[in-house]
């Protein structure tokens, strides 16, 4: 890896196949299941659906996601996952997921149906341990899991999803590669006078180029942040930790020249997410003091990326990270180093949190496993820098997803 900011096209990954992938992770969940003695999965949360049966629920508001809820019902048992879904479920047919009529699960009128067709899948329950992640109110009136033994879906599905399939991993590496090309419109948008709006709708404009092309359906899943940062820690609003608060703010600021401003932004193909991170300086070349920020964060970056390997633990990487900047831990402290991506935006593994250094050490690196790596170097009066690289760990080390090296301080 170099700092040069040379564009480095790495091959991507062949087109995942959805049927394949969908039996893949549906056998990885039932060998959780056997393995901690569980029954049966009743599934309401979107990535957790979307690991069992294929389907990926609408990116729509809170309220409407809580009344149309997809439901997945999974046997410990060898055949399909049953689905109960609003909307398109192409991708769960796909993946070889049965098709149940609509569930209300929310609604005291519905909760009758969602009993029935939890029995209809795992029979009674009664005595039996399922694993659940949401137990609606009109489910708990009604009495729909009386008997079992709940136990709590994360236990089963975090180890299950924590290692990525070959399709998953591509994925994630298409998805890293859309954001990146629609983030080179937005990025040539960021000028002085332009505003956070403006430079947010090119880059949502640029994610739907192209989108009538058959599986070309990227979903923006977290909004755009373009956020000017202070020069200073107490330029912006107080943290707990002392450092600077990111991301803040509903505001629509003006980006003036020479500005710092942070990106961050995450978008869903097939349910994966892409994290893009990135500083830009509008209007101007970095200066450099701004430049040696980025040479020290390549630093870490590099130092980090070399401690990347199966058997390795968390603690081995955040050491080499803190190694190269020994006089201040080299990203914000109310985050991380390093966290994972998948069916959500951050999951496990993650570096560097106030889990502890025992958690850090305790947690060796697998191949398949996918981590995010985000230092952040700061120098009070100057401002600091934060990008993003995306990798995944393989049998000997570790290989980009995305392009990379998207992470140069342009100016524009």
């Amino acid at each position: 890896m170099s700092g040069d900011g040379a564009p480095v096209d790495e091959v991507a990954s062949p087109a995942p196949d959805p049927g394949r992938m969908g039996s893949e992770r549906l056998g990885r969940l039932r060998a959780q299941m056997r393995a901690q003695g569980v029954d049966g999965a009743v599934l309401m949360h979107g990535p957790h659906v979307t690991y069992a049966t294929g389907h990926v629920p609408e990116a729509v508001d809170a309220s409407h996601a809580n009344h149309c809820r997809a439901v997945a019902i999974v046997g410990a048992a060898d055949g399909p996952a049953r689905l109960h879904a609003h909307g398109e479920v192409g991708e769960a047919v796909a993946a070889g997921a049965d098709l149940g009529a609509l569930l209300w699960p929310e609604l005291d009128d519905g909760a009758a149906a969602v009993g029935a067709a939890i029995a209809e899948v795992l029979g009674d329950v009664t005595g039996r341990r399922v694993a659940v992640d949401a137990v609606t109110g009109a489910m708990a009136r009604t009495g729909v899991l009386d008997g079992a033994e709940l136990v709590d879906a994360s236990r089963v599905l975090g180890p299950a999803r924590v290692i990525k399939t070959a399709d998953e991993l591509a994925c994630i590496d298409q998805s890293q590669r859309h954001t990146e090309r629609a983030m080179a419109e937005a990025r040539a948008a960021c000028v002085p006078g332009a505003t956070r709006a403006e430079v947010a709708g090119v880059f949502l404009a640029a994610l739907r180029e192209g989108e009538s092309e058959p599986g070309s359906d990227h979903r923006n899943e977290i909004d755009p942040i373009f956020q000017p940062m202070p020069l200073h820690r107490d330029g912006g609003p107080r943290t707990s930790t002392g450092h600077v608060a990111f991301p803040t703010g509903v505001d629509n600021p003006v980006f003036s020249e020479g500005d710092l401003v942070w990106v961050d932004a995450g978008v869903g193909w097939h349910g994966y997410m892409s994290d893009f991170g990135c500083t830009w300086v509008p209007g101007r070349d970095p200066n450099a003091a701004e430049r040696s920020l980025f040479d020290r964060w390549m630093a870490v970056l590099e130092a980090s990326l070399a401690a990347v390997r199966p058997g390795a633990t968390l603690g081995d990487v955040g050491r080499a990270a803190r190694a190269v900047e020994p006089d201040e831990t080299p990203w914000l402290p109310q985050f991380y180093l390093a966290h994972g991506t998948g069916l959500e935006s951050a999951e496990m593994p993650i570096i560097g949190t106030d889990l502890g250094q025992a958690f850090d050490d305790g947690y060796e690196l697998e191949a398949g496993m996918v981590l995010v790596f985000e230092p952040v170097i700061w120098a009070d009066g100057v401002g600091g820098y934060r990008a993003e690289e995306v990798v995944a760990v393989t049998g000997d080390g570790w290989r980009r997803l995305g392009r990379g090296h998207h992470y140069e301080p342009f100016g524009t």
